[in-house]
């Protein structure tokens, strides 16, 4: 399966709290909720889409409980995203966590446990929200697609996608669409390490003109 890390940000990176103010108030926060003033008809759209890719979900602690708590209440038969939620199997990397109540489940307790995960047949292991465990699998190696979705909107505070990344990486843009509302959808593959440069200016080709 491909490893595919799906996330909301900001313009200046912020993923806390996309839905809410209160869906995470961790470290003080109190910004949440910047995405959804944006979510228009054809991010619904293409959000549905990606999730019919998934074959499982990838999480970690804190976006499993908070998804655990709130997925299972959603009853409306229109939504385009519970049914799927609800129903796929899910992983989350957890040292701590002893039993998982939303079911299917399965507590990984080692990164070295989601690379053998990628190895089954299927189509995509997504991970959503879950930054922290994004930024860490990315530095490792094992993200193979960055599906990104920005909100034009600076937060300036919050926990931010890579924050802190244990190594480069680099991008290529692969799709690109833009929403009526603002939204920026962006799609990457993964392609190992970020090339550096130094820039020596213009070419003497360039000069000529």
């Amino acid at each position: 399966m491909k490893l595919v890390l799906t996330e909301f940000v900001t313009l200046d990176g912020v993923s806390q709290g996309p839905g809410s103010p209160t869906e995470d108030t961790s470290d003080g926060f109190t910004r949440g909720g910047w995405l959804v003033p944006f979510m228009d008809d054809l991010f619904v759209r293409r959000a549905a889409e990606w999730l019919h890719r998934a074959d499982a979900l990838l999480l970690g602690r804190r976006t499993y409980d908070a998804f655990a708590r709130d997925w299972p209440q959603i009853t409306d038969p229109d939504d385009p995203f519970t049914e799927l939620m609800n129903s796929l199997p899910k992983y989350v990397v957890s040292t701590t966590l002893t039993e998982a109540s939303w079911n299917p489940t399965t507590i990984l307790t080692t990164i070295d446990s989601v690379a053998e995960l990628k190895q089954q047949s299927g189509n995509e292991l997504q991970i959503h929200g879950s930054a922290r465990l994004g930024a860490v699998l990315v530095g490792q190696g094992l993200v193979d697609v960055v599906r990104l979705v920005v909100a034009p909107a600076v937060i300036g505070a919050g926990r931010r996608l890579f924050e802190h990344p244990s190594d480069t990486a680099g991008l290529e843009l692969t799709a690109h669409e833009a929403t009526p509302a603002g939204l920026l959808l962006l799609e990457y593959d993964v392609v190992g390490a970020a090339v550096m440069g130094e820039y020596a200016g213009v070419t003497p080709r360039e000069r000529a003109r």
